[in-house]
């Protein structure tokens, strides 16, 4: 009997071998070892008939046994060791001689783009920016810019609430900076605001519920409507031309007075057959916004402006739609 299953073990060792040799990657490695060296595997059976032989005889078919395994483990960990490594039986699994490929670089988004042009010009001003959350408070969004609730004017901006028992909402305008930095900052201030907007509007070619804008605010001693017109006549000369028209016509913002409607007329809307577009809102700080915040409007007056930067992109870059900005197509965002 002895004899019959050493030659079991010559023949499963010289089968393992042979099969460890022939396996073409490491999943078909892995299968043979499952079969010589698995739980189930042909040398577990083997050991499983050393307590029927005498015990003269155990020792040595067990040092048999074991010699198999070694060796087929043995070979089996080579053979791995070398599908592993860059010169395997296949080659590498790099080919080297390939030629290389050029990274795609990104660039900036066109509404990134006009707000750090923007931004750019307002610094170039004296301005410095400032930001803050998209989720806002009742307070600082509406009642700090002279807007409660029974006000007509909140009515078309009481928009997208996160908890409206506690009046947390996503914010209608950058407004709301401005509040926070004069609470934080006494006079002088000259803050330039760009960030995300948020309104129910009808998403349409002109309108979108998710916007940008970027607003301003100037607080001093005397700062007049003439500082005003002047320094925004200068800022959209400055982003869209020295040939861009300016006009203002009187509007109503609570939270500023007098206030006004900026219209332009540049080049571009004269090619697309436009005379004059309404583009920003801009007016006096209503002392009530001062006094709110903690400031004497006797011895303060300031300005505050705000625009959509979409509404820009779209004058500077010839875009008949909104949407297009947020559609992700890369055929259209690569021309910028």
């Amino acid at each position: 009997m002895m004899s019959e299953l050493r030659q079991q073990l010559d023949q499963i060792k010289a089968d393992g071998l042979a099969e460890i040799a022939a396996a073409a990657d490491l999943p078909a490695l892995e299968a043979v070892r499952v079969k010589y060296l698995g739980r189930k595997g042909s040398v577990q059976t083997a050991f499983e008939k050393l307590p029927t032989l005498p015990k003269e005889e155990r020792p040595a078919f067990g040092a048999l046994a074991n010699q198999t395994r070694d060796a087929l483990t043995t070979a089996l960990q080579e053979r791995k060791a070398l599908f592993e490594s860059a010169g395997g039986p296949r080659g590498p699994k790099l080919d080297l001689t390939l030629p290389g490929r050029a990274p795609v670089i990104g660039r900036p988004h066109p509404i990134t783009q006009v707000t750090d042009e923007v931004v750019r010009i307002f610094r170039r001003m004296g301005f410095s920016v400032a930001d803050g959350p998209d989720i806002e408070t009742e307070y600082y969004n509406f009642d700090a810019l002279n807007t409660p609730a029974d006000h007509p004017a909140r009515d078309v901006q009481d928009t997208f609430y996160i908890e409206r028992e506690k009046g947390v909402l996503l914010r209608t305008h950058t407004s709301p900076v401005q509040v926070h930095v004069m609470e934080k900052q006494q006079p002088p201030v000259r803050v330039v605001v760009p960030g995300r907007c948020y309104r129910r509007d009808e998403i349409d070619a002109t309108h979108h519920a998710n916007f940008h804008q970027v607003e301003g605010l100037y607080v001093d001693r005397n700062v007049s409507v003439a500082n005003l017109m002047g320094d925004c006549e200068f800022f959209f000369k400055q982003l869209l031309g020295p040939e861009t028209r300016v006009r203002f016509r009187p509007h109503f913002f609570p939270f500023t007075e007098p206030s006004y409607e900026i219209d332009l007329n540049s080049p571009a809307l004269r090619m697309a057959g436009r005379e004059w577009l309404e583009i920003a809102g801009c007016g006096m700080v209503n002392p009530r916004v001062f006094e709110s915040v903690g400031y004497d409007p006797e011895q303060w007056t300031g300005y505050a402006f705000g625009m959509g930067v979409e509404r820009i992109a779209m004058i500077l870059y010839g875009i008949d739609d909104i949407r297009l900005f947020y559609e992700n197509d890369l055929r259209f965002l690569r021309q910028f």
